[in-house]
């Protein structure tokens, strides 16, 4: 922010902008401490704030809507990007979790079904007569085993 500020007529004279002759060569109040003296109270935001004085209204506007609308874009985007993340993580908890689970009990069963019958097909083959050897007077041939499936 700019301050304005009203000067005496006598301030003007202990000025060093002052347009006397004896002003203009005296060095008792030089340039770089009148400097000094006014940014000892400025902060670095005082500073900031005084920039936006340079620029122009027209200019300032334009650059907040477009800050403004780059905002709401982002805001909007990420608003869509959460929900379909939501979708998808609460479908997949829904859908996906119990057909995974029930295709996992299948393969359960169906395991527990293959070893049901290897263990019948096992108990047959124990209980056949073509498991022992042929005797020696007997020309039966012996069939080699074969597992289901071949």
């Amino acid at each position: 922010m700019v301050k304005v500020q009203i000067v005496e007529e006598k301030d003007v004279s202990s000025s060093p902008y002052a347009t006397d002759d004896e002003s203009r060569t005296s060095s008792s109040a030089s340039l770089s401490s009148v400097e000094s003296d006014a940014s000892v109270d400025e902060s670095f935001f005082d500073r900031l704030a005084a920039l936006v004085d340079i620029v122009p209204p027209t200019t300032r506007h334009t650059i907040s809507s477009r800050f403004s609308k780059a905002a709401n874009f982002v805001k909007r985007g990420g608003k869509i990007a959460g929900n379909v993340v939501w979708v998808v993580t609460t479908s997949a908890l829904l859908v996906a979790l119990p057909l995974a689970l029930s295709l996992e009990d299948e393969a359960k069963i169906v395991a527990q079904e293959q070893e049901l019958m290897q263990q019948q097909q096992g108990s047959q083959q124990m209980l056949s007569p073509s498991m022992y050897p042929p005797s020696p007077g007997s020309e039966q041939t012996q069939k080699g085993l074969v597992p289901p499936g071949f």
